[in-house]
């Protein structure tokens, strides 16, 4: 018996990797952020800083620098209970998107105002389109200073900090101890310059 086709306005599009578009109903969305031990599971997979900063993400990391959740195993072969971390950290704070696309049009996607691909904290990301996401990328790119610009690539960037923080973890540091071994990894990925 053939499977009705979910309406347009509820689906999503998920990237996990490299971009290949992935369909995640808005209704199974809904019950990953309403189910206990999957947002246990996410808050334990990622390290909450003080203030302000950057959240990383400490388990799976996409080709592309993104935190991987496993919110559920689904049936089949496909990896549609793999969704990128910082999309279900966005979800899980201000609801489910109704649409976000990445079919090349100008539907929403999240933007990372801080740059840094391995960053799960909703108040570091926006709605945008693809277009802007990537005219902000080329602009801050070449800042030096910019996470864009970290020498190991951001899935490198992203498991040299998850791996100073579950070290500082394991190690039973202090918040404080934890954040120099933070910059210390962030800054070991600095391109080098001459002045």
């Amino acid at each position: 018996m053939p499977v009705p086709a979910p309406d347009a306005e509820d689906e999503q599009l998920a990237l996990i990797g490299q971009p290949q578009p992935v369909r995640v109903p808005a209704r199974l969305w809904r019950s990953w952020l309403a189910e206990p031990t999957i947002v246990a599971r996410f808050e334990a997979k990622r390290y909450q800083r003080a203030g302000t900063l950057c959240t990383p993400w400490l388990a799976g990391v996409s080709s592309t620098g993104h935190g991987s959740f496993r919110a559920a195993s689904l049936p089949g072969t496909s990896r549609r209970g793999t969704v990128p971390a910082h999309l279900f950290a966005y979800q899980l704070e201000y609801g489910v998107i109704p649409r976000l696309g990445w079919s090349g049009t100008d539907d929403a996607v999240l933007c990372h105002q801080c740059d840094f691909a391995g960053c799960v904290n909703p108040h570091h990301m926006r709605l945008g389109t693809n277009a802007v996401n990537r005219t902000e990328y080329y602009l801050r790119r070449r800042n030096l200073a910019s996470p864009l610009a970290d020498i190991r690539g951001p899935a490198g960037r992203t498991r040299a900090i998850a791996a100073a923080v579950r070290a500082g973890l394991a190690n039973g540091d202090e918040p404080d101890r934890i954040e120099l071994r933070i910059r210390r990894a962030e800054a070991a990925g600095l391109p080098l310059t001459l002045w």
